[in-house]
């Protein structure tokens, strides 16, 4: 098929390399402008740009999509149909109907659970037991499209944010090239009514560990929002990330360091205790527990 494929960051990027490697044509990748990163603040290339340029594909990155004349840049291609899959901008409904059979998004949980711009952090953070991915015909409103393929994987206990991302990525890969190949037998399934619920931004105020809660959620927040924007707490003033975590046995006052050894640090919450097992101080790498705990002593008795 000709495909217009749309994504910007890395979660996209093995959907576009299994597409060119199923042999499908790709007239042209979209994806989000580059953008000032790094010390010098020069502007950077998206993970699926960068790697687009690499496989010599054009690619194109405009502001916006409501303008006649990117509609009409984008209809020119003549695509069968467009690929989307963590793009970024809200596509018009004249670039909807321009491929000759639509576009399909794929995004990253069991439709209708988890619309929106974060399911895999909300799936964590809910302590959803699965989650999964889905192709959808695209329509105007969020994540509404009738579903064509769905795909389902369990969360596991100690799995974070940033080991389900790439778990996903690679089923979105394979999935989407079989759904391709058998599109014109797909039977758009429409979602559900019941069981919506919206994935809201992650927003950094959420990032703060109250350690006075339970160590169930606070657990499910570490992992949730590991590697970013990372949940984090105060060490003797020293702002510290966490990043791996699972639950532990021990009781004391909320915030209380119970052991801090090559194991992992024990901290105890309002219910219940975690154990911290990896973390990061700031303008630091991120350091299994032993060896931060070795650069950083954190004396049994602390309080976070």
């Amino acid at each position: 098929m000709r495909i217009i494929f749309m994504g910007t960051p890395d979660f996209s990027v093995p959907v576009l390399e299994a597409l060119a490697e199923a042999g499908h044509e790709i007239a042209a990748v979209y994806c989000q402008p580059p953008r000032p990163a790094g010390r010098g603040k020069k502007d950077r290339p998206t993970p699926v740009h960068a790697r687009a340029a690499e496989m010599g594909l054009e690619v194109r990155h405009p502001v916006s999509l409501k303008g006649e004349a990117e509609q009409a840049e984008f209809a020119a291609l003549g695509a069968d149909v467009a690929v989307v899959v963590a793009y970024g901008l809200i596509l018009p409904q004249a670039v909807l109907d321009a491929p000759m059979r639509g576009c399909l998004n794929i995004h990253a949980s069991l439709l209708p659970r988890w619309r929106g711009a974060a399911p895999i952090h909300r799936a964590i953070m809910a302590g959803d037991a699965e989650t999964g991915v889905c192709i959808m015909q695209m329509e105007a409103g969020l994540d509404t499209g009738p579903v064509l393929m769905r795909q389902a994987t369990r969360i596991g206990a100690e799995e974070t944010t940033g080991a389900l991302h790439d778990r996903l990525s690679t089923m979105c890969a394979g999935l989407i090239v079989e759904a391709l190949a058998q599109l014109d037998t797909l039977e758009p399934k429409p979602q559900p009514e019941a069981g919506v619920t919206y994935a809201a931004k992650i927003d950094k105020a959420e990032a703060r560990v109250d350690w006075s809660g339970d160590a169930v959620q606070i657990d499910r927040q570490i992992r949730g929002l590991s590697p970013f924007p990372g949940a984090w707490c105060d060490v003797d003033g020293v702002r510290i990330k966490l990043l791996a975590s699972t639950l532990a046995s021990g009781a004391g006052a909320p915030g209380e360091v119970l052991d801090a050894g090559a194991g992992g640090m024990i901290v105890a919450c309002g219910q219940g205790a975690v154990r911290l097992l990896r973390l990061q101080r700031a303008g630091r790498g991120a350091q299994d527990a032993g060896e931060f705990l070795r650069g950083m002593a954190v004396p049994v008795g602390t309080r976070l």
